[in-house]
């Protein structure tokens, strides 16, 4: 007996240590960005300023070229972790950049874009997203992410903003992370990727926001992030700039739930937009028509009325000074993300009517 309490004890000291150890590696090599950091330009010869009126954007949270029409995903009550392999990845990938070429939107902005992780492979995926200028900044970084099972393992993902004209500047703008230790070790860092662009023939810049807020939460991130989000475009405002944020903002617009009423709150509750977040004169932009999300509890199965759950979580902010013509939720079937994409007209108006 006392040599099987002994083997015992043995055994519990080290899956002890080896928690610890695991627990002490993630704590040392946590990302750790700064409040403000600028970020490096990917840039070609021969990018000319934004021109003064009419611009397309695009919006799209690609989900990592990872959670296409076959795929769910473990945090939303499906099993998978990542896709079966690399060549599902490069299938994804290459749709997605299929339809930006086929829009053609003056202004391009990706949430989920991975560059080196071990869920899509090691493939990165801005080198075939990119277009003439680009900026890119990670919110998830992290050396191994040891869940589900088996784990995700290395993860290095952001947001990447591209476009044909020229970017004069960029940052990247930390949120509040609403996780303490040991979580805050191998989950997201939210951010802000503030994206300024000469506009031609004007002493004003254009301002550009690629955004992916809080998730997986008890709605008190996504509330300190969205306040800090308002702030900085009320401010940027205040400088005569134009100003134009766009993403996923893991929150329901106004009408939404209405239009697409969530059936399942057991799996995942988004927050909820009203409005009064706005600051003065600003405003949403958004479609409702068709839905800009999918829950990932199974693979897509439009006919299965039960059990597909819709959000509209994608899209826009306007400074009053930036005209919206349109706004479309592109219905591509989630056929190769779990989102689809928003296409947005505008035109920065020379004054405020």
């Amino acid at each position: 007996m006392k040599k099987v309490l002994k083997t015992l004890l043995i055994v519990v000291i080290v899956v002890l240590v080896a928690i610890g150890g695991f627990l002490g590696f993630l704590t040392v090599t946590e990302y750790r960005p700064a409040d403000v950091e600028v970020l490096p330009i990917q840039a070609h010869s021969g990018a000319q300023a934004v021109p003064a009126g009419d611009l397309t954007l695009l919006s799209w949270n690609i989900g990592y070229a990872g959670l296409g029409r076959q795929q769910d995903f473990f945090m939303d009550g499906g099993t998978k972790s990542k896709p079966g392999d690399r060549d599902v990845v490069h299938s994804y990938l290459n749709g997605i950049a299929a339809t930006i070429e086929k829009v053609g939107a003056d202004l391009v902005i990706l949430q989920e874009v991975d560059t080196d992780s071990s869920r899509t492979y090691s493939i990165d995926e801005t080198e075939r997203l990119a277009l003439r200028t680009s900026v890119y900044a990670l919110n998830y970084s992290c050396p191994f992410v040891p869940i589900p099972w088996p784990p995700m393992g290395k993860i290095n993902s952001g947001l990447f903003t591209t476009t044909n004209y020229e970017i004069s500047g960029a940052e990247r703008v930390a949120l509040p992370c609403p996780f303490s230790w040991p979580l805050s070790t191998a989950n997201l860092k939210r951010c802000l990727l503030v994206t300024r662009l000469p506009v031609a023939g004007r002493d004003q810049e254009l301002v550009l926001v690629n955004l992916h807020l809080e998730a997986y939460d008890d709605g008190e991130g996504k509330a300190a992030q969205t306040k800090q989000l308002m702030a900085l475009l009320e401010e940027e405002f205040k400088k005569g700039n134009y100003v134009i944020a766009g993403g996923d903002f893991n929150q329901i617009f106004p009408g939404g739930l209405d239009t697409w009423p969530n059936t399942h709150p057991e799996l995942w509750v988004p927050g909820i937009l009203d409005g009064s977040e706005l600051p003065e004169g600003f405003g949403y932009a958004y479609d409702l028509k068709v839905p800009s999300c999918r829950l990932l509890n199974q693979p897509y199965d439009p006919s299965d009325k039960v059990n597909t759950q819709y959000y509209s979580i994608d899209g826009y902010i306007v400074s009053p000074n930036v005209e919206v013509g349109s706004v479309e939720v592109l219905d591509l079937g989630f056929a190769n993300s779990d989102h689809n994409p928003v296409l947005m007209t505008v035109t920065l108006r020379d004054r405020i009517a």
